[in-house]
């Protein structure tokens, strides 16, 4: 092994290492080897930044502004109809919702087709009293399936493509991923219809949908008692009597940031925190009735905000990638500048019991927020969170959905006659809607999923790195010493259980862009079609089943579902050995070795 060799697997182990812990962001990461490779002179200082304008990256951030638009549009309305009348038997219901996701996600971003239809399944759940816990793992999964159809379905396929065309001169076509990506779908979606679901565990905490909105648990917030409130004076005994026909209960009153039990006979001052546990509905009772303040600002900021006149409630969901992912409750004034109060969070179905300003927020909790329904709307969009209600996302624009789908459809005919390359195809689709009206220039940026592209653009040179340093080879070569003697179809099948093991700890396409030129070294070693192999380093990438944090999808259901960490490997073990029975024999004739 050679020093440059040894240089690059400690690079890597330490950018493995620092995914799997997730103390900082994965973009952050990814920048970070990249500058270690740069300093280290693995990759040259003019090739440092050449991933932003790689093919694979611009076509990512096309595909998500071009899904953004997509989702905007009311195209899909239609088709998220037919939830309603399908929830009548659990295998119906859990069908109808993962075979949308999985429909939705071939034509566009995977992670947007479940934004669109992650509040349905939960507004659905709620009215035929069933689990959401039942519906949304299977939700994630399909709509991560419908992905392997076509090459605009997720990140690993078009990562995979660029790279054959590398290779080759000529990448995968849009539908060239279909013949495989079809019956693979297809087998996981009757699985996860008639049998998956019934693997996914539910505890007290998983709830009914007969309860509180959407079945989170009770909250737990903090309201405040403003200066001559009526109340003042009286103590929390008196209060409970007060609000007896409200379903919340006070649990600790807070003075000075000193803690007293409910069961204190301190009477209630100006200034005073009742920190209660209540579903939405119930807290806006108990603060109306009481005349309290929501949230714990003092008189001063309360003088700064004007008081929302069309206050209303609302649960978004914290989307991988948002800007409040990190951070702490106390330190968010963007909220209280424009009125908006965050009342509680729920992590994995489980209300935070200690004081809201020191919680961090992490990607899948929920949190219950209050204000003007319009700011609530714009600010939860803005810092990339999902509502968790099935609301009207598109405010005026649903005329424009045929003009929408005309241009998309024109980009994919375009790419698909080879036209134009794909790139191309999808940034002049994106200039034609801005130009037309139909896309705001500051939609166009918002649409666009940051984090993944610098994530993208970071570890394309790192990948070319490995390839120059011979890293490739030497992986490649130790993977075939241990299969010496098998058949190459037996070679394909670890290749695809270690890009499945890679892609369940890390993110889906940084373990594409490491995988693809390994798997193209194992089949030139073997002296066989590289195709295979690339095909199924792009299936096997896109097929993280096993934990939250492998896929966006799963970490986004991973709150409103109340899941826990080790809840997934319970339907998604079974589900990845069934892909890679079923696609390693479509993959081979296919796509011949």
């Amino acid at each position: 092994m050679t020093e440059q060799q040894m240089l690059i697997f400690a690079i890597l182990a330490g950018l493995f290492g620092l995914l799997v812990w997730g103390r900082w962001r994965y973009d952050v990461v990814a920048f970070a080897c990249l500058m270690a490779t740069v300093v280290t002179g693995l990759v040259p200082a003019g090739q440092a930044f050449s991933g932003f304008g790689h093919p694979a990256t611009i076509t990512v951030a096309a595909v998500l502004v071009l899904s953004r638009v997509l989702s905007g549009s009311g195209a899909i309305d239609l088709l998220t109809r037919l939830i309603r009348p399908a929830s009548g038997s659990t295998s119906s219901h859990v069908g109808v919702l993962a075979g949308l996701g999985a429909a939705m996600s071939t034509m566009m971003n995977n992670v947007g087709a479940l934004g669109i239809l992650l509040p349905m399944a939960l507004q659905s759940a709620r009215k035929v009293a069933r689990s959401p816990a039942k519906l949304l793992m299977p939700l994630s999964f399909g709509s991560i399936l419908g992905g392997l159809v076509t090459l605009i379905g997720t990140p690993p396929n078009i990562i995979v493509a660029s790279y054959r065309g590398e290779l080759s001169g000529e990448p995968f076509a849009m539908f060239d991923y279909a013949p495989v990506g079809l019956v693979v779908a297809f087998a996981g979606l009757v699985f996860i219809a008639l049998i998956g679901w019934r693997l996914v565990p539910l505890r007290d905490s998983g709830r009914t949908a007969g309860g509180d909105l959407f079945d989170i648990e009770n909250y737990i917030t903090e309201v405040t008692v403003p200066a001559e409130n009526p109340h003042i004076g009286k103590t929390l005994k008196e209060i409970d009597e007060l609000t007896e026909d409200i379903d919340a209960v006070i649990m600790d009153q807070i003075r000075n940031d000193r803690v007293y039990p409910a069961t204190t006979r301190k009477q209630l001052q100006a200034g005073d925190i009742l920190k209660i546990e209540a579903g939405p509905d119930e807290i806006d009772r108990f603060v109306s009735k009481l005349g309290l303040v929501i949230g714990d600002r003092d008189e001063t900021d309360r003088k700064k905000v004007k008081a929302p006149e069309d206050a209303t409630l609302m649960e978004a969901v914290v989307a991988p990638g948002s800007r409040l992912d990190g951070r702490l409750v106390g330190s968010l004034r963007l909220f209280s500048r424009r009125g908006i109060t965050i009342l509680a969070v729920s992590r994995q179905g489980t209300p935070f019991r200690g004081r809201l300003r020191s919680f961090r927020i992490r990607p899948g909790d929920v949190l219950l927020l209050h204000g003007e329904t319009e700011q609530l709307a714009d600010l939860v969009h803005a810092l990339g969170c999902l509502p968790l209600a099935e609301r009207e996302l598109h405010f005026g624009k649903r005329k424009q959905g045929p003009a929408v789908i005309a241009i998309f459809a024109a980009a994919i005919l375009a790419a698909s006659l080879g036209l134009v390359p794909i790139q191309i195809a999808f940034g002049i689709a994106v200039a034609l809607l801005v130009v037309s009206g139909l896309l705001q220039v500051r939609e166009l940026y918002d649409g666009i999923d940051w984090p993944v592209i610098v994530l993208l653009a970071s570890l394309i040179p790192v990948g070319g790195a490995l390839q120059t340093t011979g890293a490739t080879t030497l992986i490649a070569d130790s993977l075939l010493a241990v299969t010496a003697g098998l058949s190459a179809a037996v070679v394909l099948v670890v290749v695809m259980v270690v890009t499945m093991t890679l892609s369940d700890i890390l993110n889906n396409a940084a373990t594409a862009v490491v995988m693809a030129p390994i798997a193209a070294t194992i089949a030139e070693r073997l002296g066989v079609n590289a195709d295979p192999f690339l095909m199924a380093t792009a299936v096997a990438a896109s097929c993280a089943f096993l934990t939250p944090i492998g896929h966006q999808n799963n970490a986004l259901i991973l709150g409103p579902g109340g899941y826990r960490f080790g809840d997934y490997w319970r339907m998604g073990l079974p589900l990845e050995v069934l892909v890679i029975a079923v696609s390693v024999p479509m993959i081979l004739l296919v796509w011949p070795l």
